[in-house]
């Protein structure tokens, strides 16, 4: 079984049904206190099967295939996830939610179940100073040519201790 990122906020979201089709990003509203690829806690919130309702930016997908208006065109999606499917069970956070992940899907009064899916589960990788002293100085070169660790390991000491 090959390995699964956790959804955070950010993440783009997309339904089967969306005529054009649009995407949305996903917006973690249910807690505050678990984070994932963020050293600063600040912005990449894990998202859960809590998030319920109405939690995308634009809560629309565009027009919804599964809404016809009759003349040939089709209504607006109003995007609203009733329940999530295929999340991580192992863990359960402070707000009783399990972790989604990149493969998890979201059900839809309109759409029916599994709907939504995850296009991108919204995380990055960030390098940071404990990044650089555990990784082999070789393997470093090889991945960022031109670029001194011992320099850049100093720079950064010097900008915490400022904090």
């Amino acid at each position: 079984m090959s390995e699964k990122h956790f959804v955070i906020q950010g993440a783009t979201c997309q339904c089967k049904f969306s005529v054009e089709p649009k995407k949305d990003k996903l917006k973690v509203k249910t807690q505050s206190k678990h984070y994932a690829n963020d050293k600063d806690g600040e912005e990449k919130l894990i998202a859960t099967d809590k998030e319920i309702g109405q939690t995308l930016e634009k809560n629309t997908f565009g027009k919804c295939k599964m809404q016809p208006n009759g003349s040939g065109d089709y209504l607006p999606c109003q995007a609203t996830i009733t329940k999530w499917s295929d999340f991580y069970e192992k863990t359960t956070l402070s707000n009783q939610g399990k972790i989604l992940l990149e493969d998890s899907k979201g059900t839809c009064p309109i759409g029916g179940p599994d709907c939504i899916t995850i296009k991108d589960h919204g995380q990055t990788s960030e390098v940071t100073k404990k990044n650089t002293e555990k990784s082999k100085p070789e393997v470093l070169n090889e991945i960022f040519p031109g670029v001194n660790f011992g320099d850049l390991g100093n720079a950064i000491l010097m900008i915490e201790n400022k904090n």
